[in-house]
């Protein structure tokens, strides 16, 4: 499998930035890592394995960037003010870095988001923001309003909420979205989620998934067996949606 290991300096980040590349062609995958977890991540839990022959056909391409959560939404040495901020940085990273890179490395028309757990949350917030770049978008075991506190999980925004916290946690904006071009560009891209039945974030990616439909925007929302919230299971699930 060709695998190819990049490093740069990001102007966005102002820090040194790291990714993987899995693959020669095919339909490119960005690929979020899980909470607080890192780029290589997904080689060693084997999920990059169970995609192996898609990515060795050139179905796909898979590009596995770095996280920056503790230096965002965990950071609770910052006000959530500078945690937004922050992630709204690595936003640009994104999108003024990493696309262009997938666009270097590969000249496919078409660009996939896909993460699980807090990649997840990742994965579809972007391409719902930005749905002239993606045309498909994967979230498994995601959860999508960072300031609900599902379960044992914590509002990682401690209660503060402004406009650019709503911007950012899907079930909040799209609720109110009403704009026909945004919509409409919505209803063109192929959106899939998957969490386990007994995963505390089961009810806010149902939620989600009907809100897409109050919309008119078609998208698949499957449940799994238990809480599904672990590399056991992700190894099954990617082969599936990715």
């Amino acid at each position: 499998m060709n695998r190819e290991y990049h490093k740069w300096f990001s102007q966005n980040l102002q820090r040194d930035m790291e990714l993987l590349v899995f693959g020669y062609g095919g339909s490119p995958v960005l690929l979020f890592p899980t909470r607080m977890a890192r780029f290589y991540d997904y080689e060693n839990w084997g999920i990059i394995a169970s995609l192996a022959h898609k990515i060795e056909s050139g179905t796909i391409q898979v590009f596995c960037v770095d996280s920056i959560d503790r230096e965002s939404f965990y950071n609770e040495d910052v006000f959530p003010s500078v945690r937004i901020e922050r992630h709204l940085q690595y936003e640009q990273y994104l999108l003024e870095e990493v696309v262009p890179l997938i666009q270097q490395k590969n000249n496919s028309t078409s660009l996939a988001a896909a993460g699980f757990s807090m990649g997840a949350y990742h994965a579809v917030n972007l391409a719902l923001k930005y749905p002239t770049l993606f045309n498909k978008t994967v979230g498994i075991s995601g959860r999508y309003d960072l300031t609900h506190t599902p379960g044992h999980y914590k509002d990682l925004l401690n209660g503060f909420h402004n406009e650019k916290v709503y911007f950012n946690m899907p079930t909040q904006y799209l609720a109110n979205l009403n704009d026909s071009l945004l919509l409409n560009q919505l209803k063109q891209m192929e959106i899939i989620l998957a969490v386990g039945e007994t995963d505390p974030f089961l009810p806010e990616n149902q939620q989600l998934s009907a809100l897409l439909w109050e919309k008119g925007i078609r998208n698949e929302c499957h449940t799994w067996e238990s809480d599904a919230h672990r590399p056991y299971f992700w190894r099954k699930m990617a082969p599936f949606y990715i």
